[in-house]
C-alpha cells in the first residue's frame, strides 16, 4: 500500500512540474489576466500553433487577437493593434516558479503594467520581485538651469514601456513620456535622456538592475 501511495505522489508531482509550462499556464489562466480572451480563444490559439497555422482568433469583441510567440517559458499575444500581453515563467528556486505578466497599451505613447502571479494564478505583490525605476533613472544628465526645470515640468506624466525577453530573463524599461510631448519639447528633452533602456536581470527570485 505504501508503495502505491509513493507512486501516486510521484505521478502527481510529475503532473505538477509538467503543468508549469507556458502553454498550460496560458490555457488555465483566469479571464481577468487578459479580459479580451476567452478560454476557447486561448485553446484555439494553441491548436492553431500546433497545426502550423496563424494563431489568430476573434476575441470577446469580435476583433482579431493573435498569439505571435510561444515557448516553454515565454508568450507574446497581440490582443489588439494597440495592446499586447507578454508573459515569462521565472524560477524563484528549484521547485517554485512565478509568472511575470506585462500588459501594454499604446496610444500617442506606450505604457505598461507589470504583475506577478503564482503558477496557480494567485496575484503576488510586485514589490516582492522588483523595485520599478523612477523617472530620474532615465535621465543621463541633469542641471539647475531653468531650461531643464521647464522641460521636466512638461514631462508631468510618467509613462514607461516594459518588455520581457523571449531569449533570456531580462526586463527592459523604456521611458515613453517624451512620446506624448510636442515635437519641440521631445527634441529638448532628448538631450537629457539615456540613449538605451534601463535593463534589469532576474536572479535570486527578483529583478535587479
Amino acid at each position: 500500500m505504501k508503495k502505491i501511495i509513493a507512486i501516486f505522489i510521484g505521478m502527481m508531482g510529475a503532473v505538477f512540474v509538467q503543468a508549469q509550462d507556458m502553454k498550460s499556464l496560458f490555457v488555465s489562466m483566469p479571464d481577468s489576466v487578459a479580459p479580451l480572451l476567452t478560454k476557447v480563444n486561448r485553446e484555439d490559439c494553441i491548436d492553431f500553433l500546433a497545426s502550423n497555422m496563424k494563431a489568430e482568433v476573434k476575441n470577446r469583441f469580435g476583433n482579431p487577437s493573435e498569439l505571435k510567440k510561444l515557448t516553454g517559458d515565454y508568450l507574446f499575444m497581440q490582443t489588439t493593434p494597440q495592446s499586447s500581453v507578454e508573459m515569462k515563467l521565472l524560477p524563484v528556486n528549484d521547485s517554485v516558479k512565478v509568472v511575470c505578466v506585462v500588459n501594454t497599451v499604446c496610444a500617442s505613447a506606450c505604457d505598461s503594467q507589470l504583475r506577478f502571479y503564482s503558477t496557480d494564478w494567485n496575484e503576488l505583490p510586485v514589490e516582492d520581485f522588483v523595485q520599478l525605476p523612477l523617472a530620474d533613472a532615465f535621465y543621463a544628465s541633469a542641471d539647475s538651469s531653468e531650461a531643464y526645470a521647464d522641460i521636466r515640468a512638461k514631462a508631468d506624466m510618467e509613462l514607461i514601456k516594459i518588455e520581457l525577453s523571449p531569449e533570456n530573463t531580462t526586463l527592459s524599461f523604456t521611458y515613453t513620456t517624451p512620446d506624448y510631448l510636442a515635437k519641440e519639447d521631445r527634441e529638448k528633452i532628448s538631450a537629457y535622456l539615456r540613449k538605451s533602456p534601463v535593463v534589469y536581470k532576474w536572479g535570486g527570485g527578483k529583478f535587479t538592475e
